[in-house]
């Protein structure tokens, strides 16, 4: 479907072009050639519309679903009863150190993030930060 919506898309596009190139020759007959444009243009997208809407209709009349065989979902039920042993990380670590002869490096705190006055507010509100919760510090 979504090959579909892009192939009328291109060609759409592709219209729009060639009327861009000859709509210039609206202006000899008295009539706005701007005005022509958005008229056809237009009408060009509710074809496109039309043609994507009845190409769609089509591919989903014509698809065919299956249904999945008992065969298929057997296997996952045997999953449920296998067990993972891993090692532990922390004793990995401590066991590498410990045959390094050095302490464990500590990871750094991560820094939180600061808002820029004039980046967008984190609250989602649209507004700037400086107009909208920066205010408030």
């Amino acid at each position: 479907m979504l090959q579909s919506l892009d192939t009328h898309w291109r060609e759409h596009l592709a219209a729009l072009d060639h009327l861009r190139q000859g709509i210039h020759l609206r202006g000899y007959a008295q009539k706005n050639p701007k005005q022509e444009y958005k008229r056809e243009a237009f009408e060009l997208f509710q074809r496109m519309l039309d043609s994507v809407r009845a190409e769609v209709t089509r591919l989903l009349v014509t698809v065919q679903v299956r249904a999945q065989d008992v065969e298929e979902t057997a296997p996952h039920a045997d999953v449920q009863n296998v067990r993972y042993h891993h090692a532990d990380y922390d004793e990995a670590l401590g066991q590498a150190a410990a045959a390094t002869g050095a302490a464990p490096a500590a990871k750094p705190a991560p820094a939180a993030h600061k808002v820029g006055r004039n980046e967008p507010c984190p609250c989602g509100s649209g507004k700037k930060y400086k107009y909208c919760h920066g205010k408030l510090s």
